[in-house]
């Protein structure tokens, strides 16, 4: 395993710089979108009424016939094949975490010609056997179908025509993280629409809006494939922080070193050519950690986007021998990797609902759809922190570094002294008109239109000005699932608060009064969930508890928020997802969270009995020897002594720490309940043992020859490129 190490280390020294692929043409502008068959695409492709039906059916999201599917399938066929593409497939998002597909060729074989007709374009049927269902179907039950989503463009990549679908089994249940999410946007579409109509007529629609800011780590390709837990469990479970880390704070914003800049080149101009609007990039905090953000998108592309830019990146990076870690936490005592997701509303006469104004009826309906989010997210906290429950967020969230566990809503103090004022001095019982707004303390958010918050870091949930910014997403996970989460409570709070409206409103209250009444209301009730402080304080903790706000540090208790009776409801009611299809998938979220930890825990045992003790083992003989020879020569020999009884208990604490996680994990697997096993998991494997097995290890790697220990090093990993 040594030799692995310094081979590795060789061959990273030896590396010659690879330079990024030449971009199309040196405007982004004549390329950008160049493998997408969007609108535009189909604008000079399909016959004008065709078009004009097909353009109006994804405006509005209402199903497209099957002429006009026919029409929009032979017209992808053309177009790809002009591209020398000769497959096509289904592209998916099934609940293993990643995406999926399965190619099929144009060519038919029984008329021998090329053809791609519209069933084939709107349904397949992939074997749906393998993928998680969470006991919806039977292991023998293979049948599922994916279906068409025509406001998510095709695209091709690699040498195939992908076409984003949704993915169902036989009986109609999603197993996918699309359909939920293409619900949730329905709802929070027609709630939103509703209240925008006490403000404005002419909204009839509104689009979610959402920008995702990805982060991630690089490494070099041999040093990682010498890291077994890296290439097993995608997070190194050993290793010793290096003398220098992150503590200067040299790395963040810095230079781009020259290998990584030639790979962020190489992964914008393949991402650019497939629409997907990259922005920004720049360093990140932890050595070797770097950030990609692309402009906002309606939420649903985005969302696509975000898992196709993933895979993008992975694939670049292999071609410039490095790869890419979206796990959230690849390495103790660093910062971790989130995926933060701006979230905003705008109306189809082009408004942002979290946009104040000079004019006083906007900042009334900013301040409703700013004060009921607020609301929305109080009401189901827990809801939201189930959302980005993950095993590897786990490892994130609360570290310093991240995001607490406690979901709270930022919102700058500027915004806070106006919900104050509103609610403690608003008086209801002033003249109509203009002077209301006044009267009211609204007048002062006009002041404060551009940048009316600070940043605040440490929050989950902050208000950035124009947007919330939910930051606590874990940067491995897919923002479909936290994003059907948020736009679910949102939709019901706005809704619930126009019932609220009309019914003052039908009690003969003026419309702007019972507004602002209801929310005088939602402010203080949902105050408590409101913080400007540092989120990583001690002092949080505590003051959250006074508050009655959770924490719910671990994914198996996070979950269940899932199905409480409140939650399942909220589902229900949007037809979001079905009681069978939560529970399922719920199940599939403890499933997958005890094999990940399995995982982890099977890679320690292997990394600490296999290579670490036999490599400490090894050197403990040689200051053994020394020592003797040491004591023949009559000279102190005490230090090494110490030593090598330091060296064994180490070794001693690692083989009893490791055989016991062993027959804890034989004992948990026999239990039956997939919650009682996951909290188990968590509780018995996970708290009981990864730090003191882990402490223990990178302890010898302190002690231990550098030129005998057998595993690549952070300051290799994280300083080498």
């Amino acid at each position: 395993m040594a030799h692995l190490r310094f081979k590795a280390l060789d061959q990273v020294s030896n590396r010659k710089e690879i330079k990024a692929l030449p971009a199309p043409s040196d405007k982004i502008s004549e390329y950008f979108g160049q493998d997408v068959f969007g609108i535009e695409q189909m604008k000079s492709t399909l016959p004008h009424e065709v078009f004009k039906e097909v353009s109006t059916a994804i405006a509005k999201g209402k199903k497209i016939n099957l002429a006009a599917a026919g029409a929009v399938a032979v017209a992808a066929k053309t177009w790809a094949m002009s591209k020398g593409i000769t497959h096509y497939t289904h592209w998916f998002q099934p609940l293993t975490g990643s995406t999926a597909e399965k190619h099929d060729s144009f060519f038919d074989a029984s008329s021998g010609i090329e053809t791609f007709k519209a069933s084939a374009l709107v349904q397949q049927e992939p074997d749906a056997s393998s993928f998680p269902n969470g006991g919806i179907r039977s292991t023998f039950e293979a049948r599922g179908y994916t279906a068409w989503d025509p406001s998510s463009p095709m695209f091709i990549y690699g040498r195939t025509l992908c076409i984003p679908t949704v993915f169902v089994s036989y009986t109609g249940e999603a197993l996918d993280n699309k359909a939920p999410l293409l619900k949730a946007i329905e709802a929070i579409d027609n709630a939103s629409a509703r209240v925008c109509n006490y403000f404005d007529r002419n909204v009839s629609s509104v689009k979610v809006s959402l920008g995702v800011e990805q982060e991630y780590f690089v490494v070099d390709k041999a040093l990682y494939n010498a890291r077994p837990d890296l290439v097993m469990a995608g997070r190194t479970v050993f290793g010793h922080n290096p003398a220098r880390g992150q503590q200067l704070d040299d790395h963040y914003f810095g230079s781009i070193p020259s290998r990584v800049y030639n790979f962020m080149k190489d992964f914008e101009i393949q991402s650019l050519k497939l629409g997907i609007p990259v922005s920004t990039r720049h360093n990140e905090v932890a050595p070797s950690q770097f950030e990609v953000a692309p402009l906002y998108e309606e939420i649903n592309v985005a969302s696509d986007h975000n898992q196709l830019l993933m895979d993008v990146m992975s694939r670049v990076a292999e071609r410039h021998d490095l790869k890419v870690l979206f796990h959230e936490k690849p390495f103790a005592g660093l910062n971790g990797n989130g995926k933060h997701n701006n979230w905003s509303l705008i109306t189809n006469t082009g408004v942002n609902l979290f946009q104040p104004s000079s004019s006083a009826r906007e900042n009334l309906q900013f301040l409703t759809f700013f004060v009921t989010t607020i609301k929305a997210v109080h009401q189901h906290a827990d809801l939201l922190r189930a959302s980005i429950a993950t095993s590897g967020n786990d490892h994130r969230l609360g570290a310093n570094e991240a995001p607490p566990a406690i979901v709270s809503v930022f919102i700058g103090s500027q915004l806070t002294n106006v919900l104050d004022e509103l609610e403690s001095k608003g008086n209801l019982n002033v003249e109509k008109g203009d002077n209301m707004y006044m009267k009211l303390g609204i007048d002062k958010i006009p002041e404060i239109i551009l940048d009316n918050t600070d940043r605040n870091r440490t929050s989950p949930f902050a208000f950035t000005g124009n947007k919330f910014e939910f930051r606590a997403v874990g940067s491995n996970d897919n923002c479909a699932s936290p994003m059907t989460v948020l736009n679910l409570i949102v939709a019901d709070q706005l809704t619930k608060f126009a019932d609220e409206v009309d019914e003052l409103i039908s009690k003969g209250e003026e419309k702007r009064i019972a507004i602002v009444k209801v929310l005088r209301r939602y402010i203080t009730e949902s105050k408590s969930i409101r913080f400007e402080g540092d989120g990583y304080s001690d002092e949080w903790v505590k003051e959250a508890k006074k508050r009655g706000l959770s924490n719910i540090k671990s994914t198996p208790l996070a979950i269940s928020a899932y199905l409480s009776k409140e939650s399942r409801e909220l589902f229900a009611r949007f037809g979001v997802m079905s009681e069978v299809e939560n529970e399922a998938r719920q199940e599939i979220k403890l499933e997958s969270y005890m094999m990940k930890i399995q995982i982890e825990a099977r890679v320690m045992g292997d990394l600490a009995l296999n290579h670490i003790i036999p490599t400490a083992v090894a050197y403990q003989n040689k200051l053994i020897q020394n020592a003797n020879g040491l004591k023949g020569l009559g000279i102190d020999n005490s230090d090494v002594v110490k030593d090598i009884k330091e060296i064994s208990g180490y070794i001693n604490s690692i083989n009893t720490d490791v055989n016991a996680m062993v027959q804890e994990r034989k004992r948990i697997n026999k239990i039956e309940d997939v919650k009682e096993r996951s909290i188990a998991y968590c509780d018995n494997i996970k708290e009981a043992y990864f730090d003191k097995i882990r402490h223990a290890a990178d302890k010898l790697e302190l002690l231990v020859d550098d030129e005998d220990w057998p595993l690549v090093k952070f300051r290799e990993l994280l300083f080498l490129r």
